[in-house]
């Protein structure tokens, strides 16, 4: 006799089951992660060019999964199969120049990458099935460049594990408010930002606006900027400290400022995390990117970075000087509170980073 018992017990089970990926092609991962305007796009193109590395890819698709993670929208098990599958799935495709940028002037195209004739080949040669043992054989490191990761990142690590390194780029937050500040004018107007938004009143914000809503809404962009580089810097803190337990071997912080006046003792670091070395192209990419400089402003004069705040410094400029334009940008347009705010991240960082040496010539008062 049928027990219709097992029959919904078994339905039950079915109606939620667990999402996994039992397969593997990407064997080592890097991502090139920080918050907007910190050079991130200063420092991928110099591990594009390491050996066996690939061309930077920007990953929204994990931002997203991992934003839906953050506010909990997302079952853990659905968010570590979809990483799985996903970093899978963009080193097949780039392996054959699938869903490759070939825009020039992009700065994910394929010429803007270090060794772009390798990309032009891959349309060529032969793919789908024989692209498994291409990868065994040549032994690629999916190269990913990502906004704001590492502070909500446990679905990346819990999927991929040993498989997987982030490149932390941290940077003075005076470097990075007027970048930040013309995306805080854009966010709630403009189609093509993709973050995760929630909704507000009749209308929405970006995800990271979780629990000051209000703050984030009745200000200014500048202030806005300022309080998105505090919250998201301790968010990014706190998830430090508890990975670092498991995965801190993985998580190489590289301080802007450091890297581009004297870069080797990195690249070092980078050499031994991703088991890959410099070459001959590595340099040639560092000379493109104007590593080592001797000013941190200093960089290329590229449309999008113009587009993006960046000024050359002065003619007979100091860091200092730099560092003065940009707290008076800033002083100029937000609040009393807000400057705080501001000045307590600047010294902070100073400390952490740049041996407690007060920039700006004033007080951050």
């Amino acid at each position: 006799m049928f027990d219709s018992s097992i029959f919904g017990e078994c339905k039950s089970k079915l109606s939620s089951p667990e999402i996994v990926r039992r397969f593997n092609l990407a064997e080592k991962i890097v991502i090139v992660d920080g918050l907007p305007g910190c050079g991130k796009t200063m420092l991928s193109p110099i591990v594009a060019a390491m050996e066996r590395a690939e061309k930077l890819t920007y990953a929204y698709e994990l931002e997203l999964i991992c934003q839906l993670n953050y506010l909990k929208k997302i079952e853990p098990d659905a968010a570590i199969a979809m990483v799985k599958t996903l970093t899978d799935l963009k080193l097949y495709n780039i392996m054959m120049s699938r869903e490759t940028n070939f825009r020039p002037g992009d700065l994910s195209s394929v010429f803007s990458a270090p060794k772009p004739l390798t990309y032009l080949r891959r349309l060529f040669q032969k793919g789908e099935r024989m692209i498994p043992e291409r990868i065994k054989k040549e032994k690629p490191i999916l190269h990913l460049t990502t906004h704001a990761l590492l502070g909500i990142s446990r679905p990346v690590f819990s999927a991929l594990n040993r498989r997987v390194a982030i490149l932390e780029v941290v940077r003075h937050p005076l470097y990075m408010i007027k970048q930040q500040v013309m995306n805080m004018e854009r966010y709630l107007t403009d189609a093509r930002y993709f973050p995760v938004f929630i909704s507000y009143g009749q209308g929405h914000l970006p995800f990271f606006t979780f629990g000051w809503e209000d703050l984030f809404f009745n200000s200014n962009p500048v202030e806005r900027a300022i309080y998105y580089i505090d919250r998201m810097s301790k968010i990014t803190e706190s998830a430090k400290e508890k990975l670092f337990k498991e995965y801190g071997t993985q998580i190489i912080t590289i301080p802007f400022e450091s890297f581009v006046v004297e870069p080797w003792s990195y690249i070092k670091i980078i050499e031994q995390v991703l088991e890959t070395r410099a070459t001959k192209v590595t340099r040639q990419a560092m000379r493109r990117q104007r590593v080592p400089r001797k000013m941190y402003a200093q960089g290329i004069g590229l449309k999008i970075y113009k587009r993006c705040g960046w000024e050359a410094p002065m003619a007979g400029s100091d860091e200092n000087k730099e560092f003065q334009k940009r707290w008076q940008f800033a002083k100029q347009r937000a609040s009393k509170e807000s400057m705080q705010v501001l000045g307590k991240l600047c010294v902070e960082y100073e400390k952490k980073y740049m041996g407690g040496i007060k920039k700006t010539g004033e007080s951050y008062e």
